[in-house]
């Protein structure tokens, strides 16, 4: 049985996901609170395996609330963000924190909003728990640190393009790999990470500020370049095309693809743009997204990494990769980025 704490300052709230969490039979609500002082006295109290946590409570906000849990009773919390610039913002802060996921909702419809979360909801809680994610919380903020490693030259070069697929918990494992990659790094990164729209263009915005090396959120038609990182924008299937000497990014509606961006697609592409000369990067997320596309870039003859169970919130995509025999390495979260220093 997984136990919930349920935070949320309007009671209607507290009610709903509490019936929508409870409509499966292994989770049960064991509290609810109406602000974050009274959720870190409940979860001390009741010892819960996932939280719920609103954004906007009064006397103490989710964020204050979230960040005195994870400093001293580490325990995996969903936000709830609102769709909007603003909710994007405090979201990646969220998870800078230590929130593990979140979930949005639309403040203008509320109740049919929400209803038409449940099943992610459900998902969501049921995935986290599984995981050992307090331990894991506090290896990830205390492994980043700026970058060390050598930069090869062009001449030396292997691999012309790294790719990363991402879901559950990948915003900060992103942060840490990024955070490692030098300023003149001699290839770029192209990234598909599970997030809405205006969440990626946060999210991005912030890797930039902090990082050597320049990310933006990516653009249809924009050439690849060496020493920047893309970010598929949220919601919008980003595939890599050769043209000429050149690789561009390229939009696409493609409804074979369930996840918005779609790994799969990116790494897809990947195998046709560079063929062997890729690199290949699974991290931590739900589902099996990535997978048919990795293949590909295995078959081709390019370089897969693979997260390590230990250091993943959810072991699904990097676990499929695994499975199936085509990955060449699979490693802790902060020996990635030498792997691929390593490999290109």
């Amino acid at each position: 049985m997984i136990k919930v704490l349920v935070v949320d300052d309007s009671s209607f709230m507290r009610r709903v996901i509490s019936k929508m969490l409870e409509s499966d039979e292994s989770i049960k609500v064991v509290g609810t609170a109406s602000d974050g002082l009274e959720a870190i006295e409940l979860v001390e109290k009741l010892k819960p395996d996932v939280i719920t946590m609103d954004i906007e409570m009064p006397r103490m906000n989710g964020l204050e609330a979230l960040k005195h849990i994870m400093e001293n009773n580490p325990v995996p919390v969903i936000m709830f963000s609102a769709l909007t610039k603003e909710g994007a913002e405090i979201t990646i802060t969220a998870l800078e924190l230590g929130a593990v996921d979140f979930i949005t909702k639309d403040f203008s419809n509320v109740s049919v909003s929400i209803y038409s979360k449940e099943n992610e909801l459900i998902t969501k809680v049921k995935s986290v728990a599984k995981n050992r994610i307090a331990f894991l919380l506090k290896k990830l903020r205390a492994s980043l640190k700026p970058s060390t490693l050598a930069v090869p030259t062009s001449k030396d070069l292997k691999r012309d393009v790294i790719c990363i697929g991402a879901s559950t918990g990948g915003p900060p494992a992103l942060q840490l790999i990024l955070s490692r990659m030098p300023k003149n790094l001699p290839v770029p990164i192209v990234i598909a990470q599970h997030m809405p729209r205006l969440f990626t263009q946060s999210f991005s915005q912030r890797l930039n500020s902090i990082c050597e090396i320049r990310v933006k959120e990516a653009e249809n038609r924009e050439p690849v370049k060496e020493g920047i990182a893309y970010i598929a924008p949220g919601d919008t299937h980003l595939s890599l095309k050769k043209r000429g000497r050149e690789v561009l990014v390229e939009f696409l509606e493609d409804g074979r693809y369930i996840y918005r961006p779609s790994v799969d697609l990116l790494m897809h592409t990947a195998a046709q743009a560079y063929t062997s000369r890729a690199v290949g990067v699974i991290l931590t997320g739900m589902g099996t997204d990535g997978l048919s596309g990795v293949k590909q870039l295995y078959e081709k003859g390019s370089y897969v990494i693979a997260q390590n169970e230990e250091t993943c919130v959810v072991f699904g995509m990097p676990k499929a990769v695994i499975n199936a025999g085509c990955v060449h390495s699979v490693l802790p979260l902060d020996k990635i980025p030498e792997e691929i220093m390593k490999v290109i």
